[in-house]
């Protein structure tokens, strides 16, 4: 629903610091000066010595170089508290406030950086999807994501409700929270109906064959299970296509030799709505292999 901030290139203001680079500008603007002053003063000798360690000279230039990097670095920082991508903690609740967004309790920075994402491009009133979406996002800080959509031509308004908790599964505490919300007179338009509806379907086994390198221990296999739900549970949403090939991607970790997905053998394909849960993970040690 929201904008995926970490496709966007890095900012310009935000400079790459390099103290070995900094260091080098102030030992090569400090031989300048100095042959400036040698005109003057030609007994002077040349300076030559940046590379000892007891030159008092260059311990001078490698403490102001720390200190202009941790300058820059403050600058940096300061420059990231200003922008939704990379601001935390009250820095993004100062920035959620210029558009009337407060976080709610117990909400985390990637949850609220999100729904401040959606309250902004649902700003209008006109009943957008991402109108009903940041109205249904504010109802419990347990929900991961929303998908509103409507039926064909009819106003029949859908939305559909992720949890981050249960396997994805809203409680009825959840749906009736959101309900109540987007059926409001602030929120819905007098010809909408709404439905709120659990995003959740029915659980998606997984089998597949794995062979380890010699030398790996059983406990990497006794990880994959927890490790899978939790990449899943992660990077999925509403509308998200479960693929062979991203499980055979997420079970190949070090230790792993071979993985041969055997459910699902093709992609499950998740509608309108829907969310795909993960059900019975099974996996088969098949031995060893180089």
């Amino acid at each position: 629903m929201s904008l995926d901030l970490s496709n966007f290139p890095q900012p310009e203001v935000i400079e790459t610091l390099d103290y070995n680079k900094i260091y080098a500008e102030e030992v090569e603007d400090f031989k300048a000066r100095w042959e400036i002053v040698r005109e003057k003063y030609p007994e002077l000798p040349p300076y030559n010595v940046e590379m000892l360690e007891t030159d008092p000279a260059s311990i001078l230039l490698g403490v102001d170089a720390y200190r202009d990097l941790m300058l820059r670095g403050r600058i940096n920082s300061a420059a990231k508290a200003n922008l939704v991508a990379f601001a935390t903690g009250s820095d993004l609740d100062h920035l959620a406030a210029f558009y009337g967004v407060v976080r709610m309790t117990g909400e985390t920075d990637d949850s609220f950086r999100d729904r401040l994402l959606i309250e902004i491009k649902g700003r209008s009133t006109g009943g957008s999807s991402y109108w009903y979406a940041a109205a249904a996002r504010r109802a419990d800080v347990r929900i991961k994501s929303v998908v509103v959509y409507r039926e064909r031509v009819l106003p029949v308004i859908h939305i559909a409700v992720l949890s981050s908790e249960n396997g994805g599964i809203p409680d009825q505490a959840m749906l009736d929270a959101v309900k109540a919300i987007v059926t409001s007179d602030q929120v819905r338009l007098v010809n909408d109906t709404i439905i709120v509806e659990a995003a959740v379907s029915s659980p998606t086994d997984i089998e597949a064959d794995i062979w380890l390198l010699p030398n790996t221990t059983s406990a990497v296999i006794e990880a994959l299970p927890g490790n899978l739900r939790e990449a899943w549970a992660n990077e999925s949403g509403v509308g998200f296509d479960l693929e062979p090939s991203w499980v055979e991607a997420r079970l190949h970790v070090p230790g792993v030799k071979r993985v041969r997905v055997i459910t699902p053998a093709d992609t499950v394909v998740a509608d309108s709505g829907v969310a795909i849960a993960l059900g019975e993970i099974k996996l088969n040690f098949k031995g060893y292999d180089y």
